[in-house]
């Protein structure tokens, strides 16, 4: 996987999950593990099984985590203020209708708060564009036509 963008922001929010995953929930989960082997015969111990399935979803969830820490870079002041880049929050008029949109890393993106991914139609679209450049997105449906009114 390639470099992961994201905002200083994210970045604490990751580490706060990866210590919080690491330091309390997995050593709750390796607890409920050891009180289910009490219990006997583990083929049909549902508690065990539950256990050890959260204990490998939270174990892929820290790999995943590290991986991205490792390749993380920080999104920084924009390099020139008139083209769209990573980190922008830009505004732009697509069909008659007005949106402001943050372009934020895929790990950061939430679309229905404006959060759009670098990596998605739309975030690849306005990137390297300026105030007033007409960009065609592809979306579901087709194409539409937008206009970059603002960049922040």
């Amino acid at each position: 996987m390639g470099i992961h963008y994201m905002t200083q922001d994210g970045l604490e929010k990751l580490k706060t999950e990866l210590e919080y995953l690491k330091n309390q929930k997995m050593p709750d989960i390796i607890e409920r593990i050891a009180r289910a082997k009490e219990l006997g015969d583990l083929s049909e111990n549902a508690e065990y099984q539950d256990a050890k399935d959260e204990q490998g979803f939270t174990a892929g969830r820290i790999a995943e985590i590290e991986s991205i820490l490792k390749q993380v870079e920080i999104i920084s002041e924009a390099s020139n203020p008139d083209l769209v880049e990573i980190g922008n929050t830009i505004v732009v008029k697509c069909d008659d209708a007005q949106y402001t949109y943050t372009i934020t890393g895929s790990n950061e993106a939430d679309p229905t708060n404006g959060l759009i991914s670098n990596e998605s139609s739309l975030g690849r679209a306005f990137l390297g564009h300026k105030i007033g450049d007409k960009v065609k997105v592809v979306i579901p449906r087709g194409e539409m036509e937008c206009e970059i009114l603002e960049i922040k």
